[in-house]
Parts: structure tokens; C-alpha cells; sequence
């Protein structure tokens, strides 16, 4: 966990930000300048994302450890440790998942969520395909423009800021195992069980099933829902004045 402080002083509101599935606290340093504004901000890398040599092994590693469940009682945890009351909690991707199932099973220790571009139901979906992809993938990117060629631009610095020094700083398979847990159960009930006020930011090209986003806000009174046009799954970083415009508004109507 990382503390970066605030511009508003020791009474700052908590923010926490977590990270999508392979991601990592420190692909979030384009939106900390500007959330220091609203509150104190930490950043956190969850678990198996520590690190390049950090030493995960898919065979050492039992299913609780990366079940959901888990990754909600580490974020719990933060909480506990930074001692600051309830905390927004503003989470991209598997991040998202974590933050609304914290909010779920926690409800003291969160005060707000924002949501980017996860939904509850991904049943039936696999990670299959993922496997030739990584494969082509060199063990180690030489430059942030090797990753560029590879994913573009957006996606190239995302996943290069998270590397150590161009290597991955995880194991693949264990990445995946994450996400299979997805295909296999829904989360609707701990997202019925939200009662904090909840943005809900979907990218136009993300990769959240039609309307499930929509449905989130309909059934539950205290979230609104927001389309980024022209936008892939990284939002914040694909349409950041967008992406900022509308977290700053929430925030501002929160403790402003």
C-alpha cells in the first residue's frame, strides 16, 4: 500500500483505489494528482500482482487464495489498517468487483464507490482464448514502445507502468484462475446489497455485457450509470477528462 496524501489537510476523505486484474497500484499516477483534490488517496497492489520476483506459482497456490472472497478480506483489511473511517473506494475492472463485494460484506468501512467497467454476471465466459495470446508475449519488453507495438498505445503504457523493468509482475496463470472464477458464479447479491452511493462507469468498448451496467443502477437506488463513449476497458486512461469529469463531480457532490 501506498500513501499519497492530499491537498486538503489531515480531515481529507479517504480514497482508495484498486486496480484491475493485472494491473498495479502505480498504473493509477495520472488520476492521483487530481483526486488529491478531494481526498487523502492510497493505492494498493492486490495480491499476486507484487511483483516480477515475487515468485507465484499456479501449483502452489490453493483456490481460496484467489478466490473473490479473498481479495475482499485483503481490501478489508486496508481499511482496518489505514484507521480513517468509511473510504471511497474507486476500483477499474476486477478492482470494481472488489470494491462493491467490500461494500457488500463491509458496509462500515466504505462511504462511496466508484465502478469502472465490470459487471456482476461474466458466467459462461472463459479465459481459453487468453492462452495463444500470452504466448506470443516475449518474456521481457525492452521499451514502453515494444509495448506500445504490441497493445497500443493506452493499453502499452498501462501494462508497461506495471512491469518491472518490462517483465510481468505475476504469473499468468494465476492471472487467469482469477478471472475463471468469473465464468463460473455471478455476483448480483453482493451488488443488491450495496447501500452507499455508487457511480457506475461504463466504457462504450469495455468489456462488460451488454446492459448488465444499466441493470446495476435500475435495481439499486443509491448508483448512477454513465456511459464513456468511444472508450475501451482502461476508461480512465482512454478518456481522461471525461473519466475525471465525472468522478470529480461525484465526489464534489459528496463532500463539497
Amino acid at each position: 500500500m501506498r500513501d499519497h496524501g492530499s491537498d486538503l489537510g489531515a480531515d481529507a476523505p479517504t480514497i482508495v483505489l484498486l486496480h484491475g486484474l493485472m494491473g498495479r497500484g502505480r498504473t493509477w499516477r495520472r488520476q492521483i494528482p487530481w483526486l488529491r483534490r478531494h481526498g487523502r488517496v492510497f493505492t494498493v497492489d492486490a495480491a499476486f500482482h507484487t511483483g516480477a520476483d515475487a515468485g507465484f506459482d499456479i501449483d502452489d497456490v490453493a483456490a481460496d487464495e484467489i478466490a473473490t472472497e479473498r481479495f475482499v478480506a485483503d481490501v478489508a483489511e486496508t481499511l482496518v489498517w489505514i484507521d480513517r473511517g468509511p473510504a471511497v473506494l474507486v476500483g477499474h475492472s476486477m478492482g470494481g468487483l472488489h470494491a462493491w463485494c467490500t461494500a457488500a460484506e463491509y458496509p462500515e468501512l466504505v462511504s462511496a464507490l466508484v465502478i469502472e467497467d465490470m459487471a456482476p454476471d461474466f458466467r459462461g465466459r472463459t479465459t481459453a482464448d487468453w492462452t495463444p495470446w500470452f504466448a506470443s508475449w516475449p518474456q521481457r519488453f525492452d521499451s514502453r514502445s515494444a509495448a506500445d507495438d504490441m497493445f497500443g498505445p493506452i493499453a502499452g503504457r498501462y501494462f508497461y507502468e506495471a512491469f518491472d523493468d518490462g517483465r510481468l509482475h505475476g504469473d499468468v496463470e494465476i492471472f487467469a484462475a482469477i478471472a475463471q472464477e468469473w465464468g463460473g458464479r455471478d455476483f448480483w447479491s453482493q451488488w443488491r446489497q450495496v447501500q452507499v452511493p455508487t457511480l457506475l462507469l461504463e466504457a462504450e468498448h469495455g468489456v462488460t455485457p451488454p446492459g448488465q451496467m444499466t441493470m446495476m443502477a435500475e435495481m439499486n437506488s443509491c448508483a448512477a450509470h454513465l456511459m464513456i463513449p468511444v472508450a475501451g476497458h482502461l476508461a480512465h486512461d482512454d478518456r481522461p477528462g471525461m473519466y475525471r469529469g465525472a468522478v470529480e463531480a461525484f465526489l464534489s457532490s459528496m463532500f463539497d
